[in-house]
């Protein structure tokens, strides 16, 4: 009722300021002949300029998802930085104009992947295979960002929100889609990735070896112009801020950090976010899920070859303190021990570091050797996972944490009241009763050892038997 209140109220408004608010502007009169529908369907090459289009929309659902998710996470700590100042301490607010920004972006990417698949494409002459199959892998890749960051969100405008397994189903059947017209890796792993988060194990298993079966070593990626834009804010975020630097990883993920530097000034370094990486991970927790710990270490050894062929950058983060809000209050030496392991922090101010730009991890054979099928192995295993995915918005998802519908969504939307389902956080009893220790960590300048309050991989291991968190237990 209030929602309806509020709505009557701009629309007389509305119409006591005008008199008659069609007659000041009406929306179905405008003319624009560079964006109307008959400028885009029909044209040569058009289904071509819109996947092109889908690509920078994507760029941008990144740009919203990464920030909140990095930040809602405990990869990351922000204490003053201009990024978003709520989703540190898990604080969701539906007015948070960033999850307005979230929610808006995902949906944008399934309208325009459906007006290229129903309407662009048809129209081209000049239409492929290759390019339907992509405008259909982009429909599932908005199916599948609504269901790891929201716990129901719709599917159509102002459509009744559609909660997350749903959405992991819509997207799986678009990829299916998508590999029947032009088989690619990515698309089997999204595939995967979909039914991992479902807990379905074995359609998991099978995607992802599907996708190991086309390449060993595939890395789709999102690309950014940092001429013409869209920039990266997450590279922004972690590196261009400079010497405003208090948005810090935990000393456990130092030498991970920044994922993403300058590049160059007509590009912004890319977000590896479909990489045969992940089918390793997913096959090795089938494993240990089945108890052959044999599988499992032949797949993390998989995995550390494929790690070892990735770029790392050789960078100058000099300007980098590690300072957050008084000098040296956080760990900034190579010769700091972090809970009692070496080797995690680097010295930034000794000259360039180098940084996995793709993947990286302290996990070592010696680790993967001695692991067993218990839970210190699924926790080390998740641990690897945190590492190899930084800044790449799945530690959130992970964490069972979902965002919520924002107020405009509420307002508007008839099929959406203040109390239904997506509408409220999720977060897990067991992050929630932690969340102001996720990213806390002990440190004496000056004594050579520090340590993070707590070892969340251990907690959600602890946990695993709930419905919020690894899904194959």
């Amino acid at each position: 009722m209030m929602k309806k209140i509020i709505i009557s109220s701009l629309t007389l408004l509305a119409f006591a300021c005008t008199g008659d608010f069609e007659q000041v502007v009406d929306f179905k009169d405008v003319q624009n002949p560079n964006l109307s529908e008959e400028s885009v369907v029909g044209q040569p090459n058009s289904s071509t300029i819109w996947l092109a289009g889908l690509e920078r929309e994507l760029g941008l659902v990144f740009n919203e998802t990464l920030v909140l998710s990095e930040l809602g996470s405990d990869n990351y700590v922000n204490t003053q930085t201009f990024f978003n100042q709520f989703l540190d301490e898990l604080d969701m607010v539906p007015t948070d104009p960033d999850l307005e920004d979230t929610q808006f972006r995902i949906h944008r990417l399934r309208e325009m992947a459906l007006f290229g698949k129903n309407l662009v494409g048809p129209g081209d002459e000049k239409y492929t295979p290759e390019i339907e199959a992509e405008f259909n892998y982009f429909e599932g890749l908005s199916y599948l960002f609504s269901a790891m960051y929201f716990s129901a969100l719709a599917q159509e405008p102002l459509g009744v929100p559609v909660e997350s397994s749903q959405n992991y189903l819509s997207a799986i059947a678009a990829f299916d889609v998508a590999i029947s017209i032009n088989e690619k890796p990515e698309y089997h792993l999204a595939k995967a990735r979909a039914n991992y988060y479902l807990g379905n194990q074995s359609a998991a298993v099978s995607a992802a070896n599907a996708a190991l079966a086309l390449s060993t070593t595939f890395d789709r990626t999102v690309q950014y112009d940092n001429a013409n834009g869209p920039t990266s804010t997450f590279e922004a975020a972690l590196y261009g801020r400079a010497t405003f630097d208090d948005l810090q990883p935990l000393p456990t993920l130092d030498f991970l950090d920044p994922k993403y530097s300058f590049l160059s000034p007509g590009e912004d370094a890319p977000v590896h976010y479909l990489k045969a990486e992940e089918a390793y991970l997913i096959l090795a927790e089938a494993a240990l899920a089945d108890n052959d710990i044999v599988a499992a270490r032949a797949n993390l050894t998989l995995l550390l070859d494929l790690i070892s062929t990735r770029e790392v950058r050789n960078i100058d983060d000099s300007i980098e303190q590690r300072t957050q809000v008084s000098e040296g209050s956080r760990p900034d030496d190579s010769s700091i021990v972090v809970n009692g392991r070496a080797g995690l922090v680097l010295d930034r101010q000794s000259g360039n570091v180098d940084i996995p730009s793709v993947s990286g991890t302290s996990l070592t054979p010696a680790d993967i050797a001695a692991m067993l099928d218990d839970d210190a192995g699924l926790s080390l295993l998740y641990r690897t996972r945190q590492e190899v995915f930084i800044a790449e918005g799945l530690r959130f998802v992970d964490m069972g944490v979902k965002l919520i519908i924002d107020q405009n969504e509420i307002l508007l939307n008839d099929n959406v009241s203040e109390g239904d389902l997506g509408t409220t956080p999720v977060i897990p009893p067991f992050i929630a009763s932690v969340v102001a220790d996720l990213d806390a960590i002990n440190y004496v300048p000056g004594s050579g050892v520090a340590s993070t309050v707590l070892n969340l991989n251990d907690i959600l291991v602890a946990n695993k038997t709930s419905d919020f968190v690894v899904p194959f237990e």
